[in-house]
Order: structure tokens, then C-alpha cells, then sequence
């Protein structure tokens, strides 16, 4: 046959199938791959659907791709998985027995087993939609779902690959275990509710539990998946808002290599930190213990989720005491009356799938039915009458009643929300077209309170309340750890309430003191936190506050500079009133210089008392008498003054001693003045055709000196009224003093007086000097001269010595200024007539001052 007669053939061949398969309608469609069949199956009027992990892994082949792949092989039982699966039948079984809850409506299920695998756990849930029959017709493949709803998953990441396969179809997906806070998203996962808090708030709880034992600085490992990469991510945000530092966060997964263990092992010996936060599976922190073991890694403390925390079979794993005085978050405990009863009768298991029940019973008492070709140890021919109560294993044991009661409570959502749909009374309408999206939106809204009066309810986000029981391992004989709960967490509460704990507790190495694990030491008050560069912020030095601040927190990021009047203690962390400066009559200086102001007063006054005695003798009258016994008051009055300046500034002393000061010391000069000019006017009146002294009477010496004080009156009525001088403290001039003192106020005011005062001076003294050569018996001006000398050397040194002096001696030189040029005109101008007077009355005659002046 020619090639071009083949081709023809082949052409027609095709054009006649291709017009047989398009004249066929189509009439069925078929399932693609292999079909799954559930493990636990029984029928009902309403089914749901179940997904749990009955083995915990599979095997693993080396695919060649020469041929289909063979379907997943599931092996290591996990008892486990049939805990939850009893949970789910009991709950069923308790529904249909009721005559309450949805009367005349009898609850089917169909469970399969995941064994841990994202692909299997994705595949079976498909089969509960659609149905696991090969072929179906086209108003069979459009028709509703087959399951209304599926319990399941256990792991978060295996939840989150159904969920996101099951949310385009409005399936709800109830899981009891799955506590990621990536599933609280309902833009990825729509149809997913859960019966177990979200990680969210367990993430924060541990933070906050570390924070209150206070471990600034921790290791931290999780497992590689959704659930540990996300929980402790939310851990790791609350851990640095608290100030919790993590000196390391490693991801692991039980399927790791072993290296991979090694490092980890590695990196926890070279730390530093003492405090671990385990964010991991029970399934991931049984394969640790193991390789832990192995090395003695011990004497850690060990801060862990609810995923393995309160779990007996990683408790029975600990061998070395690895996690003795273990503390972290677990379901608070719960208690479903008959579900023990229920769980240990294993009749219903054994109603559906033979070949693995079979299994369970084998691998329960670790014996071999004549049929079985188990590879599992045999230990004896298992005779199906075996007494299930009497073994010790994970099926039996009742520690994770928690989770159970979690099952239990998504069970009877499901149920309370068809109820409402259904219409139930006494009866159910069965006649409801059951709707996926309508049944998840029910049981979001669903509150009802279980048999044991839990209250079950769920968030916008499909959680329910987060609420947690803090265990604490503590050891007892024989190798037993009890799970002791040592505190309450409701996230509900307020915030600082939310976390409740005892005292009662055990850490590690079976040790009463709580461990510490910081990278530095606490800084005590007094001393202020120094970063260290390039490390973390809970690694840092203390340095000691500066001079005038203070810390009085432990671990103050700053030092808190005190108030101007306080001044730091020694230790840095308390403020204290600084000490008050002022001159005080107690202290000797102030004491002295009262003496000197008393004795000066004492002096001028025995003067003026010898004047007055010897007022008629010729030389007081010679000497202006009246204008003696003004100069002698205005004396006494300059020495009081000083006194003003001792003591504790107030409002009244500070404007009366400068302006007695002012007006005293003018008054005093300007008798000095007066004096002066009646002795050179005196002079000349003798001389021929003088006829000066009618114009420096006594009536004109008065004036002269009132006007010239008025104006120092009307100087200082001026300064108080625009600006007097107050008290003041002066906190700048010592760092640890407090200096008091009178502010000037107007210090034009305070320069104007003293410049008037200077300024009478200084036409005194020009007065004195010129009248210094003049006759014996008028050389009171002699003594003018030598006092108004004084009195101008005083005051020209008093001014840089009053600027420069710090604090109290500033007072003190202005004091000493007053008293000294007080003292210069009293000794200068009436101690020698005293002397005179006392020693010398002989002189003190007409006859002689006549005679003197005639010589």
C-alpha cells in the first residue's frame, strides 16, 4: 500500500469518529484519578463529613515517571485521630438519641483519613464533596454537595489547603486543633470556623507571660509551618512592644535532616539566654526531645503553645526531664460526661472499616489476628475480646479532653444551626433544599450553651472566646509529670487583668526560684540604660546619672533632671531639697558683723550721749552741734541698717534695706556736707568783707539737709513703686546650693541711689580738702577729709568686690562697706572731740580755742 493510500484511510478513520463521538451526547461524568473511600462511614438523612490524621505519616517512594504513581500508602497508627473520630460519633450518636434536637432527622458521616498529608487531606475533602463513585450523570455532578459539612482538620497548614479548596463553595470546615491566626483571614478562608482560640491571642498571652517573670532575653523555635511562622511572628511583634528581646527564632520540621537538629542543638548551647519559647507541634517537639536527649539539654526553661504543653505522650517522651518545670498556655479543661465511657467502646469503629479497625486493635494490644499480615511486633494472637480500659496508651488516656470537648462543641453547632434551618419543632421540615452558604451563615450566628453549660459561640472571624489555662509540669515520682494549672489568661478581660497566675509553681531542674534570663542586668535606680551598639536593645551598660538627675525606676531609659530647688542624692535616685544660703545670725560670719552693727550703735549712741552731756562746752557749739547730733542719729541709723541685710530674705527686708541703706547713708553725708561748707563759709565771713554765714544759718543748714535727702527719698519712693526689690533665689550659681537673696528689681534704681550717695561724696570730701588748712580751731575739717577718704576707698573697692562675691558674701561685703565707713566718719570726726572732751577739758575753753585761734 502506497504511503499517500495510508494517509487517506487515516483521515477518514478520524472524520468518522469525530462525527460518532459528537452525534453521542454525553450523558455522564467520571472522577479523575483515584477514588478515595472514607474509613468510618454510616448513613443518615444529613451527612458530615470528618478529616482526621488516623496514621501520622506515609511512605515515601522515589517516583521513576515511567508509570502513574501509586496512591498514598499511610502508616504509623496514630491513636489520636481515632480520639477525635469517637468525639465526633458521640456527639452524632447524642444528636440522634435526642428528641430536642433536630427530631426525626438522623445524622450520617463519612471520615477519612488524612495522615498528615496536604495533597491526601485536600483530595479526601473533594471526595466528601463529590461523592466517591466513579461515574455520575450530569444532574448528579450539579446537584448540592454530598457532606453539608467537615469537621477537621488537625494541623493549621492542612486546615488552611482545605479551606481555601472548600471556601468557593461555601463548605463550612469546623476545625477543633487548627489554631493559626492566618485562619482568622475571611478573604482567604471564608467557610473556616474553629471551636480552639486563635493563635493571635495565644501568641500574645506568652509574650505577656514571659514579660511578667521578667525574661528580657530568649531563644525561640517553632515549627516550619502556617501555625509556628505565624504565631510567632504575632509573638516576636508583642515580645519587642513588651521589651522582650530574641537572641534567636529558628524554624524546624519533624521531616528536617538530622544536621538540621544538630544546629539547632548547637545554637541553644552557645546562647546565652536560659528562658525557650517553643511554638511547636507535639508531633515536631517529639522528634526534638529525642535528639535533646541525646546531648542532655537540660537546664533550660521551657515556655510552650498548646501544642504540645499539656500533651502526655510528649510528657512519656521526656525520658531525661528535659522539660521538667515547663510552663505555657493549654485549653482549659473540660469534661464531656459519658464521652470516656463512649471512647473506650470501640463498637462503632468497628462497624465500618474492618481493615482498619483491625489495625487499631492490633497496634492497641500488640498482637496479630490469624489473618492479619501486620508487620507489627507480635506478642501474641489477638482474640477480639481484649479489655480496652486496661491499657495505658494515647487512646486511652483523657488529657487532651480539651480538644475532645472542641469536636464535641463543632458537632453541635453544625446541629443547633440546621435546627433553625430545618424549621424544627417536634418535628424537622425535611423538605428544606439544604444550601452550604445558608448553613455556614447559621452557624456563625449560632449561641447556645452545651449539657455541661459551656457557652459555644463564634466571632466575626469564626473564633470563639480566647480564653487560657496556664500548666506548669511539675514532676513527681517515678518519672510522672502532673500537669498542674497555675493560672488563668481571658484575652475578654481588661488590659493588666487578663493574665492571672499563682505561686506555686516549679521551673526547671525541679528548682523553686523563678530562672533569670536577661542579656544585661537590670540598672538599678540611680543609673540610666547605654545601648550597646549593633546589639539588641535589652543588652545594654548602666551609666550613673549626672550631677542633678536622678533615676529612681529600675531599668530608666533616661535620668530625669530634678527641679531647680532639688539637687540629686548620692545614689542618684531621689531629689532633695538643695540646701538654702542665706547670711544667718546663727553662723559666725552673720554673728560677727551683728557684733560689729550692735557695737557701732553702742558707740554712736555713748558719743551722742558725751555730746549732749558736754552740748554747752565750746567745743561742741563750735563745732555745729545741731548738725553733730544729726550726723550722730543718722550714724546710728547707718549701723542699724546693716542689720536688715542678716537673716532670711523677705519682701519687707529686701525693699527696707536698700532703701534705708540709700536714705540713711545721704542723710549722713549730707550732714557731713553741711558741716563742711559752714566751716569754709565760717572762714570766710572773717575774712574783710565777708558776709557769707547769712546765707548758711542754722535754718538753711536744715534745709539743706532735708533737700538733699528728699531727693534721695524721692529716688527710692521711685524704685519701690516701678520696680522694689524682692527675695530671690538664686539656683544657678551653685549646682547643689540655693542662694538667698534680694534682687534689685530696678537696678537703675539701686546705681541711681548709690551714685547720689557717691556723688555727695565726693563734693564731701572736695568741701574737706579745701578747708583742710584753714585755722586750728576749724580742723574738723582735717577729720572730714580723712573720714570721707575712707569712706570713698570703701565704696570704690566695695564695687568689684560686691560684683565678684558668690552668694552670701556678696551680703557680707555690702555689710562690711556700711559698717566700715560708718566706723571711718564716727572715729574720724568725733572720737578725737571725745577725746577732748574726756581727757582734755583744759582744751576744751574759750580762753584756749580763742588763744589757739590767735597764735
Amino acid at each position: 500500500m502506497s504511503r499517500q493510500s495510508w494517509h487517506q484511510q487515516c483521515w477518514i478513520l478520524v472524520q468518522f469518529l469525530l462525527v460518532v463521538s459528537l452525534s453521542k451526547p454525553e450523558t455522564t461524568c467520571s472522577h479523575r484519578g483515584d477514588l478515595e473511600n472514607p474509613q468510618i462511614v454510616k448513613d443518615g438523612n444529613i451527612l458530615l463529613g470528618g478529616i482526621f490524621p488516623f496514621h501520622s505519616s506515609w511512605k515515601n517512594r522515589q517516583e521513576n515517571f515511567t508509570h502513574k504513581p501509586l496512591p498514598l500508602q499511610c502508616e504509623s497508627l496514630n491513636f489520636r485521630g481515632f480520639q477525635f473520630a469517637q468525639a465526633m460519633l458521640f456527639a452524632i450518636e447524642e444528636i440522634n438519641n435526642s428528641t430536642e434536637l433536630l427530631p426525626g432527622i438522623t445524622l450520617g458521616y463519612q471520615m477519612y483519613d488524612a495522615c498528615y498529608s496536604i495533597a491526601r487531606s485536600v483530595k479526601v475533602a473533594l471526595a466528601l464533596v463529590n461523592g466517591n463513585t466513579a461515574e455520575l450523570t450530569l444532574k448528579e455532578c450539579k446537584s448540592a454537595a454530598q457532606v453539608q459539612v467537615i469537621m477537621g482538620e488537625t494541623i493549621s497548614i492542612l486546615s488552611a489547603a482545605i479551606a481555601s479548596v472548600m471556601g468557593p463553595f461555601h463548605i463550612p470546615l469546623i476545625s477543633h486543633y487548627s489554631t493559626c491566626a492566618c485562619l482568622s483571614d475571611k478573604t482567604k478562608y471564608p467557610s473556616f470556623l474553629r471551636t480552639i482560640p486563635s493563635d493571635y491571642f495565644q501568641s500574645r498571652a506568652l509574650a505577656q507571660l514571659v514579660k511578667h517573670f521578667g525574661w528580657t532575653w530568649v531563644g525561640a523555635i517553632r515549627t516550619n509551618d502556617d501555625y509556628g511562622n505565624n504565631g510567632m511572628a504575632t509573638f516576636t511583634e508583642t515580645a519587642e512592644q513588651l521589651g522582650i528581646c530574641l537572641e534567636y527564632s529558628v524554624p524546624f520540621f519533624r521531616m528536617d535532616p538530622p544536621d538540621k537538629i544538630q544546629k539547632i542543638t548547637d545554637l541553644i548551647k552557645a546562647s546565652t539566654s536560659k528562658v525557650i519559647v517553643a511554638f511547636l507541634t507535639h508531633m515536631d517537639m517529639d522528634v526534638l526531645l529525642h535528639e535533646f536527649s541525646k546531648h542532655n539539654l537540660s537546664g533550660y526553661q521551657w515556655v510552650g503553645s498548646e501544642g504540645w504543653i499539656f500533651d502526655f505522650q510528649t510528657a512519656t517522651t521526656d525520658k531525661t526531664h528535659i522539660l521538667d518545670g515547663a510552663i505555657g498556655l493549654s485549653i482549659p479543661k473540660a469534661h464531656v460526661s459519658g464521652l470516656r465511657e463512649f471512647m473506650l467502646d470501640v463498637t462503632t469503629l468497628n462497624s465500618s472499616n474492618n481493615d482498619l479497625f483491625i489495625e487499631f486493635w492490633e497496634a492497641m494490644f500488640s498482637c496479630e489476628f490469624k489473618q492479619s499480615k501486620s508487620a507489627a511486633e507480635i506478642q501474641g494472637e489477638c482474640t477480639g475480646q481484649e479489655d480496652v480500659a486496661g491499657v495505658k496508651n494515647s487512646f486511652t488516656d483523657m488529657s487532651l479532653m480539651p480538644i475532645l470537648n472542641n469536636v464535641y462543641k463543632g458537632v453541635y453547632a453544625v446541629a443547633h444551626a440546621l435546627h433553625v434551618i430545618l424549621r424544627c419543632n417536634k418535628t424537622c421540615n425535611t423538605n428544606v433544599q439544604l444550601q452550604p452558604l445558608e448553613i455556614l451563615q447559621h452557624i456563625r450566628k449560632i449561641h447556645f450553651r452545651t449539657k455541661e453549660g459551656e457557652e459555644v459561640y463564634f466571632d466575626a472571624n469564626g473564633d470563639p472566646a480566647a480564653k487560657y489555662e496556664i500548666i506548669n509540669w511539675q514532676p513527681k515520682e517515678k518519672g510522672i509529670v502532673d500537669f498542674v494549672t497555675v493560672g488563668l489568661y481571658d484575652a475578654s478581660l481588661p488590659a493588666g487583668k487578663q493574665l492571672n497566675l499563682q505561686n506555686n509553681l516549679i521551673w526547671t531542674r525541679n528548682s523553686r526560684q523563678v530562672p533569670v534570663s536577661v542579656c544585661s542586668e537590670k540598672c538599678q535606680p540611680g543609673t540610666r540604660k547605654v545601648y550597646q551598639k549593633g546589639k539588641p536593645v535589652c543588652c545594654h551598660d548602666c551609666a550613673t546619672c549626672a550631677e542633678g538627675e536622678i533615676s529612681n525606676n529600675t531599668d530608666s531609659i533616661t535620668c530625669v533632671r530634678c527641679h531647680p530647688e532639688f539637687w540629686s542624692n548620692e545614689r542618684r535616685d531621689a531629689c532633695v531639697r538643695k540646701q538654702e544660703v542665706f547670711l544667718s545670725y546663727e553662723e559666725i560670719m552673720g554673728a560677727l558683723l551683728t557684733a560689729a552693727s550692735l557695737f557701732g550703735t553702742c558707740l554712736t549712741a555713748i558719743v551722742a550721749f558725751i555730746f549732749f552731756r558736754h552740748r554747752k562746752t565750746p567745743l561742741v557749739r563750735a563745732n555745729n552741734s545741731e548738725l553733730s547730733f544729726l550726723l550722730l542719729f543718722s550714724l546710728i541709723l547707718c549701723f542699724l541698717c546693716s542689720l536688715t541685710f542678716i537673716g532670711r530674705p523677705s519682701e519687707w527686708t529686701c525693699q527696707l534695706r536698700h532703701t534705708a541703706f540709700a536714705i540713711t547713708f545721704v542723710l549722713c553725708i549730707s550732714c557731713v556736707l553741711g558741716k563742711t561748707i559752714v566751716v569754709l563759709m565760717a572762714f570766710k565771713a572773717r575774712l574783710p568783707g565777708g558776709n557769707m554765714m547769712k546765707w548758711f544759718g542754722p535754718a538753711q543748714q536744715r534745709l539743706s539737709v532735708l533737700g538733699l535727702t528728699l531727693i534721695q527719698v524721692i529716688i527710692c519712693i521711685l524704685w519701690l513703686t516701678i520696680s522694689p526689690p524682692f527675695p530671690f533665689k538664686n539656683v544657678q550659681e551653685f549646682r547643689d546650693k540655693i542662694i538667698l537673696e534680694c534682687a534689685l528689681g530696678s537696678e537703675l534704681g539701686f546705681w541711681a541711689g548709690l551714685g547720689y550717695i557717691g556723688l555727695l561724696a565726693v563734693l564731701c570730701f572736695i568741701s574737706a580738702f579745701l578747708a583742710r588748712k584753714l585755722p586750728d580751731n576749724f580742723n574738723e575739717a582735717k577729720f572730714i577729709t580723712f573720714s570721707m577718704l575712707i569712706f570713698c576707698a570703701v565704696w570704690i573697692t566695695f564695687i568689684p568686690a560686691y560684683v565678684s562675691s558668690p552668694g552670701k558674701f556678696s551680703v557680707a561685703v555690702e555689710i562690711f562697706a556700711i559698717l566700715a565707713s560708718s566706723f571711718g566718719l564716727l572715729i574720724c570726726i568725733f572720737i578725737p572731740k571725745c577725746y577732748v572732751i574726756l581727757l582734755k577739758p583744759e582744751k576744751n575753753t574759750r580762753k584756749y580755742m580763742m588763744g589757739k585761734g590767735g597764735s
